[in-house]
């Protein structure tokens, strides 16, 4: 057993909650831009003194349609201005949010709002209304449904006129810092979600603590940071509270259609994402070399940026004449791709998968450093991350101070500390499962270093043992094989089998400049391809290079192209990208047979 912990760098109150954060802003920085908005497509600075006027307004609208001190409230919204504003209005008014994916189905809702009881929802648009009304009648605890998009916080605003300010005081100090402020429903990879109780301690002693660690990249005034993740995700939720805590300008995006416009209009200093954004950053700069005919060019920047990258860890560092590759490079391609990322910043946090070395040495290499860390929503998000002036590619991190991660004897890490949830709602049993003699059991088993940097190797759960005994973790060689342009996902297959295998999707966003480049006709589908031998070929390198990242008894021998990708809306991937194995395993049965056929 091994353990490594860190000292706390933030105190939590003793007393107080998250609310304390928005009043504290406006007496102490009331002109500053804490938030901005998008109003007829320009982005509007919100001062704290305005956001905190504002939550106020959408506060008394509440209390004066009854929302009690303890109601769970339902907010179904994308990422945007508005949910972080009823998030805070919500904890205003004595209540606790319980975020709700705008893309749940109507059974997802149904249960979400059943279990926690939630005594009003708060929805987007008109189809999410229309959702829940179909949901009413088996909703016997719902009393509100108000929609944003018909003008809800306005009328909320009015109807709470009357509401004074010192009842708005009052109900705003009634949480303490061990009450709950949200109930998050985990995603679920397999059976029903689990309502997550996350306190207003446990945000405190997270955000405070990574506020405080990287404090380079939250100086209030001079940083800002995009939010494109699902606010409804604990990772967004980290997102939001730090920067209210920094404070530091916070903006929001509904998606990530138009990303590379909404970074170059936003030009954040930080960016939040997961790994698959990255990749398409980078394989989209790529892409677009090559269509210039500058592909060499690109290749050569990408090898030089890592080589770079590397050498940072080496005794004596960079040599003279890689220094003098890599200035080269900085004026024909770095320049460049910083300008897609906004131009301002140098510094990004990746979390909810693992991002793969190449992709952060690259990143590191043209200046851009992406600090990957490590956390799941009963530790409140990060549980572990890079620090900003000691990163270790290839790991998460250290603990979050405060904090200590342990490994038991099986290699299943263990977790200790201020920020971890809890309980699960109404659910006993599951709690006492997870929460041992005090420690938080993750599921996910890894290691620590001599310095305390946990690397994360794969699930206990998902552990595939092969016919001969062999047992491999799938994440490491999944990861190496989805850096691939043309791979959308990857899911090793194997377990009492003789060998290992994969099923692939292709990425329909590069398929089809792939097909026009190598000859295939106008309009080709992966299920129109995936039998064609110059596809399979292109999937094999990314297989290669997986492959090599593992031992030969690991390695993937055969894999199959899957007629389409893995989404959500097929069933097959949670809100937060992963992906549902067992979902897969059963509706793909017969290609994972075809396998092992022969």
């Amino acid at each position: 057993m091994r353990e490594f912990s860190l000292p706390a760098l933030y105190e939590v109150p003793s007393d107080g909650n998250l609310t304390d954060l928005i009043r504290r802003n406006a007496a102490q920085h009331p002109t500053t831009a804490v938030m901005a908005r998008k109003v007829d497509g320009a982005w509007q600075d919100v001062t704290a003194t305005e956001f905190l006027a504002e939550v106020h307004a959408v506060a008394k609208g509440l209390i004066a349609a009854g929302i009690r001190p303890g109601d769970r409230v339902a907010l179904i919204s994308r990422t945007r201005y508005e949910w972080v504003l009823t998030d805070f209005a919500i904890w205003t008014a004595g209540a606790v949010t319980v975020p709700v994916y705008e893309t749940s189905s109507p059974e997802q809702i149904q249960w979400i709002l059943g279990d926690s009881g939630a005594a009003a929802v708060i929805v987007e648009s008109p189809g999410h209304t229309a959702t829940v009304a179909a949901l009413r009648d088996r909703l016997p605890e719902l009393r509100e449904v108000w929609e944003i998009e018909a003008g809800a916080l306005a009328a909320l605003k009015a109807s709470g006129a009357d509401v004074s300010d010192a009842e708005v005081d009052e109900r705003s100090g009634l949480a303490n810092a061990d009450d709950p402020a949200t109930i998050v429903y985990t995603s679920g990879t397999t059976g029903r979600p689990k309502g997550c109780v996350l306190t207003h301690r446990n945000f405190f002693a997270e955000c405070g603590n990574v506020v405080e660690r990287l404090s380079p990249l939250f100086r209030t005034g001079e940083c800002s940071v995009l939010l494109f993740l699902p606010a409804a995700h604990v990772f967004g939720r980290l997102v939001e509270v730090a920067a209210v805590l920094a404070p530091i300008r916070l903006g929001c995006v509904p998606d990530i259609k138009n990303l590379t416009d909404e970074l170059q209009s936003f030009k954040p200093t930080l960016i939040l994402g997961v790994p698959r954004v990255f990749e398409k950053v980078y394989n989209s700069a790529r892409a677009k070399a090559q269509a210039d005919g500058k592909g060499k060019i690109f290749d050569a920047a990408a090898e030089t940026a890592i080589a770079y990258s590397k050498a940072l860890d080496a005794p004596g560092g960079p040599s003279f004449g890689l220094k003098l590759k890599h200035k080269v490079f900085t004026k024909l391609v770095y320049g460049k791709l910083h300008t897609v990322l906004g131009g301002r910043g140098e510094y990004a946090i990746s979390g909810g998968a693992p991002l793969g070395e190449r992709l952060g040495h690259f990143f590191r290499g043209i200046g851009f450093t992406v600090l990957e860390g490590y956390g799941l929503t009963e530790s409140c998000a990060a549980t572990a991350f890079n620090p900003w002036d000691r990163t270790k590619i290839g790991t998460v991190g250290q603990p979050l101070p405060g904090s200590v991660v342990r490994i038991a004897d099986d290699g299943e890490v263990l977790l200790h500390g201020e920020h971890i949830f809890k309980e699960y709602w109404k659910n006993e049993t599951a709690t006492a499962d997870a929460l041992v003699d005090g420690w938080f059991r993750t599921g996910d088993v890894g290691t620590l270093d001599e310095d305390g940097y946990l690397a994360i190797t794969g699930r206990k759960k998902e552990l595939i043992v092969t016919a001969g005994g062999k047992n491999v973790a799938p994440a490491v060689i999944e990861d190496r094989i989805r850096a691939h342009a043309l791979v959308a996902e990857c899911m090793v297959v194997g377990d009492a089998r003789p060998f290992v295998a994969a099923l692939v999707t292709i990425d329909e966003e590069f398929l089809g400049r792939w097909a026009a480049e190598n000859g295939k006709p106008a309009g080709s589908t992966a299920a129109s391809l995936r039998e064609d031998a110059d596809l399979n070929a292109a999937v094999q390198q990314a297989v290669d290079d997986g492959n090599a990242a593992v031992s030969k008894a690991e390695s993937v021998r055969k894999f199959r192209i899957l007629p389409s990708q893995f989404t959500e809306e097929s069933g097959h991937l949670t809100p937060s990208l992963k992906l549902k194995r067992n979902v897969v395993a059963k509706d793909y049965a017969d290609e994972v047979e075809a396998l092992y056929r022969g």
